[in-house]
């Protein structure tokens, strides 16, 4: 088999330049494109090892050497932790891409050579790097972002009712739950029915108006919430019949917990 070190070394430039652009958007480091882009050619050019007989301890010490050396020339160096975090998170990208080009030579059968698969002579990196690494890498992208925002507002949640008795569920923090009792003067919690199931109390009807609906929402009074270890007792638990889509939450915590958590 002939391999062209064009081919493989401008290959071998797209996929760090991917991986250095997912790194600095993902952890919004913001740097010039042209540090990027110099990181880049240093990876490429890194393909010299390949000529040179080392053992294989030699060649993954080299790899690691080059990789730093690729951080610290796009992201520059502030602290230990910073240039951690880079490192960290240009391996964890390598790994994703990797992946799915171990996935592909697998479901396809294609000969390997190196990080070359090849079948019938056309090399399928030319299709991930230049077609499906983009993609791969935005949607790892985008779900970093989701789940960050996400989970920035979820709390555990203890809720302590009248009888002493505990309920335990994760929280969402959820910006759009304005709702107050206005006899009581007090916040309402959503907590789904399933949770509450096995709890008897005397329940009181709270007006709501929300999206163009208006109804009474059944709600009872607790001892107090508990969450980040503070105590919280100007709050009432209201049922909701409906399940959130949030991955493991149960509870959607009340707008004025924004100002109370601080």
């Amino acid at each position: 088999m002939t391999i062209y070190l064009d081919v493989v070394f401008f290959l071998n430039l797209c996929y760090d330049f991917l991986l250095l652009i997912t790194v600095d958007m993902t952890l919004k480091r913001k740097v010039l494109l042209r540090r990027i882009i110099l990181a880049s050619l240093i990876g490429a050019l890194s393909l010299v090892l390949l000529f040179i007989p080392l053992n294989q301890y030699l060649l993954f010490f080299f790899k690691i050497l080059v990789s730093i050396i690729m951080v610290l020339v796009a992201y520059g160096y502030k602290d230990i932790k910073y240039t951690f975090n880079n490192l960290f998170y240009l391996y964890m990208c390598s790994v994703i891409l990797g992946g799915f080009l171990y996935l592909l030579n697998n479901e396809f059968s294609l000969h390997q050579y190196g990080l070359v698969f090849v079948n019938d002579g056309l090399s399928i990196n030319y299709l991930v790097l230049l077609i499906l690494a983009p993609l791969i890498l935005g949607a790892y992208i985008y779900q970093n972002k989701k789940i960050k925002k996400i989970y920035n507002y979820i709390y555990e949640v203890k809720i302590v009712l009248k009888d002493q008795k505990e309920v335990k569920c994760q929280g969402f923090l959820d910006s759009g739950n304005k709702l107050k009792d206005p006899i009581t003067n007090k916040y309402i919690i959503l907590v789904e029915q399933e949770k509450l199931k096995e709890i008897k109390a005397n329940p009181i009807y709270v007006p709501y108006k929300a999206l163009n609906k208006e109804g009474l929402l059944e709600c009872f009074k607790i001892n107090y919430l508990e969450i980040e270890n503070q105590k919280f007792t100007n709050y009432l638990v209201g049922i909701s019949t409906t399940k959130f889509n949030i991955d493991g939450v149960s509870c959607l915590l009340n707008n004025k917990l924004l100002e109370d958590l601080c």
